[in-house]
């Protein structure tokens, strides 16, 4: 059964809200420094890390998150990159194609919907 994960499709970016469970009860997705060390997965920010002229990120480490939840599939032991992200973007998250080539994804940009599905065997 597919998974209708909806948008606002006025907005400038596709915004998705997604749940992250830190205490274990994405090639690499991408999540905001800022927000890892709120959520208490990284230990600390490394404050020479500043986005290169011509990027839209910095990525500057790897790590594991133990559980999440992304457009309502739930995935385990997700290897992602820690970015450091402009706070003016309103961003703490990019989902790479890492996630979406898991399933088969259609994007209807007019009913804001992101419709994604297990591929079939």
């Amino acid at each position: 059964m597919p998974n209708i994960t909806v948008f606002d499709p006025s907005e400038y970016h596709v915004r998705l809200v997604g749940r992250m469970r830190t205490a274990a009860g994405l090639d690499y997705t991408e999540f905001s420094d800022q927000f890892l060390h709120a959520a208490g997965v990284l230990p600390g920010i490394a404050s020479s890390v500043s986005t290169k002229h011509g990027l839209q990120t910095q990525k500057y480490r790897r790590l594991k998150l133990l559980r999440i939840d992304i457009c309502g599939h739930v995935i385990e032991d997700m290897q992602v990159y820690v970015s450091h992200f402009e706070k003016h973007w309103g961003v703490d998250a990019l989902i790479g194609l890492d996630f979406f080539r898991q399933f088969c994804v259609t994007i209807n940009y007019n009913a804001g919907q992101i419709i994604t599905e297990p591929y079939e065997v």
